[in-house]
């Protein structure tokens, strides 16, 4: 039986070019990187190269990119310390951020009383501009902006330059989780005025367990955990180089190739728009996801089928090989409905069975065959 992974947006095989830097790194620097002899200080070295490539590849200088464990620490260390140490009072989000962002925020609600407002969507998922001016204008707190560049479960991409000048005309901190973005889009963060941002390699061909915080200079920010003096005193711990290496290894090759893998993986989505519209005709898409101005390598699709079969779709997708989700990873193990198609979606959509495609650059139109195949096992049944 063929299997088919069509969930690249929860995370993405390592690049063979990154498993050999890997391992290259684990054999090459086992050094602590802190240590002052030689070895030491060669690990330091390498690590350091690997921080400035990073820095180069996303616009922002070495001192600005913060090593963390992955997304989700990273979101919670800017978040938590731009209430904490910043004086954040009022934070401006919507209600389909990732639940690293959403879940921090309403901690800080409950241990600090921040003002939470959330903006207005429009029905594809795209944050409604004029209610954010509206909740920027003269709003008396020390306010920050955190909205999510690309969306996990929609793909709708957030305007930065847009949202990041709209936060400087008004003297808010901005702050964008570009997890699905980093590694498939260019960021030029310095050009579009954001404050802090977030990464996290396995979402772009690299290892788990590695991200990065970008922490624009003299922000303020200090550290979320203590101990050593590593990444400049705001992440204690010693670094895991042959991760960074093996992101830094990942990112960059993700940019060499950006174009060509781009143009690839936007032929096989369209493939599988043409497959599923033909092959299934009450099949749509959620939040128009199926859209030129949606993540290119993310369909979000409605199924036609009743609510008893429903919860049984993705099991019996399973045993025909067929990897998919019904929305973010960190929430799979949940019966409720998505939180991101809650807030975008009328109730009587709601409550069929929505399914998450998500392709890579190991696609290929067979696996969309299959998939197609597989589907019309599934809803016949």
């Amino acid at each position: 039986m063929k299997k088919v992974y069509l969930d690249n947006a929860a995370t993405t095989p390592m690049r063979p070019e990154v498993i050999k830097k890997v391992q290259e790194s684990m054999t090459n620097f086992y050094a602590n990187p802190s240590a002052t002899y030689a070895i030491g200080r060669t690990s330091k070295a390498a690590m350091e190269a690997a921080r400035k490539e990073i820095a180069s590849l996303v616009d922002a200088d070495a001192s600005e990119i913060i090593i963390t464990s992955g997304g989700t620490e990273a979101n919670n260390l800017i978040l938590n310390s731009a209430v904490r140490d910043l004086g954040v009072s009022h934070i401006i989000t919507t209600k389909i951020e990732h639940h690293a962002v959403l879940k921090t925020i309403e901690a800080l609600q409950l241990r600090y009383a921040v003002k939470i407002s959330y903006v207005s969507l429009l029905p594809n998922g795209d944050v409604n501009t004029t209610d954010l001016l509206n909740l920027l204008e003269g709003n008396g707190h020390k306010t920050l902006v955190s909205l999510m560049h690309i969306n996990n479960e929609i793909g709708s991409i957030l305007d930065l330059k847009t949202i990041g000048t709209l936060c400087k005309n008004n003297k808010a901190l901005f702050h964008t989780d570009t997890v699905q973005s980093v590694g498939h889009f260019t960021i030029n963060f310095k050009k579009v005025n954001v404050d802090f941002a977030t990464a996290s390699a396995h979402k772009f061909y690299g290892p788990k367990g590695v991200g990065f915080a970008y922490i624009k200079k003299n922000s303020g920010i200090k550290a979320l955990q203590f101990g050593g003096e590593q990444e400049r005193g705001l992440r204690a711990g010693t670094e895991a180089l042959h991760q960074i290496e093996g992101m830094a290894t990942a990112l960059n090759l993700a940019y060499e190739n950006l174009e060509t893998e781009t143009k690839s993986i936007k032929k096989i989505k369209d493939y599988a728009i043409n497959q599923l519209q033909t092959n299934f005709e009450k099949i749509t898409f959620n939040a128009d996801s199926e859209k030129l101005n949606h993540n290119y390598n993310l369909l979000n699709v409605c199924l036609p089928i009743s609510k008893e079969k429903a919860s049984t779709v993705l099991f019996k997708l399973d045993l025909q090989g067929i990897y998919c989700s019904r929305g973010s990873a960190c929430q799979s193990g949940s019966n409720k409905p998505s939180h991101v198609l809650a807030a975008v979606l009328p109730i009587e959509k709601l409550e069929k069975t929505s399914l998450r495609f998500s392709f890579s650059i190991y696609t290929t139109t067979d696996d969309i065959d299959a998939l197609v195949k597989a589907l019309k096992v599934v809803l016949t049944e």
